[in-house]
């Protein structure tokens, strides 16, 4: 990889503080987005937008540029990324190309953390170490400091110089770098969470099927061992979309259910919609606005345990807005019929 001088790629001058770079790192993605460009040189382009912002926008790594300058692609070759760890954003190398999605010919893009909110997309690849905490994590080397960044003998490995001291007794061993791994985010909709799905990503040409089990929920993260550029870890990180109706809380759902006057005052059956299927809920005469029935396991199912969760339903009284004249007398003589106190007297 040629060395390239990651300011000028995004515009600004060594100095540029971070708002900055963020504010020319989202002006560049646009100008060379895929999405608005054909060919060639404007994907490559938006890589190198994307890499030079995976840099800069990391106070360590931009540190760590600036003391290597062109070193640095050797330091990254050796796969010990400053300030691994940070979920959700690009910490390594550019990514590797476009690939088909799932249903639908759907594609995926690329992103790193500053661009967060620009792009509505299907898939964001971007590289990044092992996420700290991970139990899948692999070793972490000698004399690594407490932050998890990379030691003055990963830099000198890095660069192709030997970091062991020599004595009398011979030279010191050095634990192997750790290879880099790659993070794409797959995003799914309500009915996928709870069928389950499969996605497809291409990784420098080869395509792979990722299976996406029926549950998952944003944060699931899926492993594919040795399947990312340099022969590190793969990790499918799931993110849920908003669905219009139902609002997820682990495995329950919760959704408001719009019913008529008519329907809350006199009782009724009424159907609602479940991703399990169409139910006929009985709404008891008297039926108050924000009361809440439980649809017991119509809800998502449980990766852990088994089973399903459930549906909350809360009811949502709608008014007529429109009453002619007639209707307006013949409301009034049921209402003066029926014997209901003044709600407001317990108000003080």
């Amino acid at each position: 990889m040629e060395y390239q001088d990651y300011y000028a790629v995004l515009g600004v001058p060594r100095t540029a503080s971070q708002a900055e770079i963020k504010k020319a790192f989202r002006k560049a993605a646009r100008k060379h987005h895929p999405d608005t460009n054909e060919g060639d040189a404007a994907e490559r382009a938006f890589k190198a937008v994307n890499e030079a912002n995976a840099v800069l926008s990391d106070p360590e790594k931009r540190s760590l540029y600036d003391r290597l300058g062109k070193d640095w692609e050797a330091y990254a070759r050796a796969g010990a990324t400053a300030g691994a760890g940070a979920r959700g954003g690009s910490t390594g190398g550019g990514p590797t190309g476009y690939g088909g999605g799932g249903p639908g010919g759907v594609r995926y893009e690329f992103r790193t953390s500053g661009a967060d909110g620009d792009f509505s997309d299907f898939f964001n690849t971007f590289f990044t170490g092992d996420v700290a905490g991970d139990p899948t994590a692999t070793g972490a080397g000698r004399g690594r400091r407490p932050s998890g960044g990379p030691t003055f003998e990963d830099i000198l490995a890095g660069m192709g110089l030997s970091g062991a001291t020599s004595g009398a007794g011979g030279g010191a061993t050095r634990a192997p770098a750790r290879l880099p791994s790659a993070e794409a985010i797959a995003e799914i909709d309500l009915d996928e969470a709870y069928h389950g799905t499969k996605r497809l990503i291409d990784v420098e040409g080869k395509r792979l099927e990722v299976t996406i089990p029926a549950g998952a929920d944003t944060g699931t993260r899926i492993r594919l061992a040795g399947k990312a550029p340099g022969g590190g870890h793969l990790y499918v990180v799931v993110r849920q979309a908003k669905d219009p109706v139902f609002t997820r809380k682990g495995a329950d759902l919760e959704r408001e259910l719009p019913v008529t006057l008519r329907e809350a005052l006199l009782g009724a059956e009424v159907p609602v919609r479940t991703p399990k299927g169409r139910v006929l809920l009985t709404i008891p005469a008297g039926t108050q606005p924000g009361r809440t029935f439980r649809l017991t396991g119509r809800g998502l199912p449980r990766m852990k345990g088994g089973g399903h969760g459930d549906v909350h339903v809360r009811i949502r009284l709608i008014l007529p807005t429109a009453m002619s004249a007639e209707a307006r007398a013949a409301a009034t003589t049921v209402f003066d019929l029926i014997d209901q106190p003044d709600p407001r007297t317990t108000e003080s």
